[in-house]
């Protein structure tokens, strides 16, 4: 299969890459990444330890992973018509929380929006170049809030 994009030439503004370290145990982070996300107009529409389901199925013995389906429902209904409803295959925008070691949790996103745009799941073009930027604005805030604790 020949890929339609070059992934070497993809940036990690070009997808929305957003990254932050906190410096609190694992259970603490997912507790202030769900604050912080809700804070700035989320809901937190799924949440599972990936580490705990895969140390229990198949015995990876992976350290705390946890992942966080952030939704903000206004930026949510105008995605799906923007996207002719193709958007909903990547619902909910996920956070995760990964352990680096114990006490350094690392919170990581990347924007459904753009990667929807990217590989033409979204129309290119002006309105959901709006969407993308809202719902930037509300990730950037939610960032922030995870600065202010730390």
């Amino acid at each position: 299969m020949t890929l339609p994009i070059d992934p070497s030439a993809v940036s990690s503004s070009d997808i929305g890459e957003e990254r932050a370290t906190l410096n609190m145990d694992h259970e603490e982070a997912v507790e202030h990444v769900r604050e912080a996300f809700t804070d700035a107009g989320f809901g937190v529409a799924t949440e599972f330890s990936a580490s705990d389901m895969l140390n229990e199925k198949v015995d990876a013995g992976r350290d705390p992973y946890y992942v966080l389906g952030a939704c903000n429902p206004n930026m949510a209904d105008r995605a799906l018509d923007a996207s002719e409803k193709k958007m909903g295959g990547l619902f909910p925008c996920n956070v995760v929380v990964w352990q680096e070691e114990p006490g350094v949790q690392t919170v990581y996103h990347v924007s459904i929006m753009r990667i929807a745009r990217l590989v033409g799941m979204a129309p290119d073009d002006e309105t959901m170049a709006d969407i993308v930027a809202d719902t930037g604005e509300l990730v950037d805030e939610a960032f922030s809030n995870l600065d202010a604790a730390e």
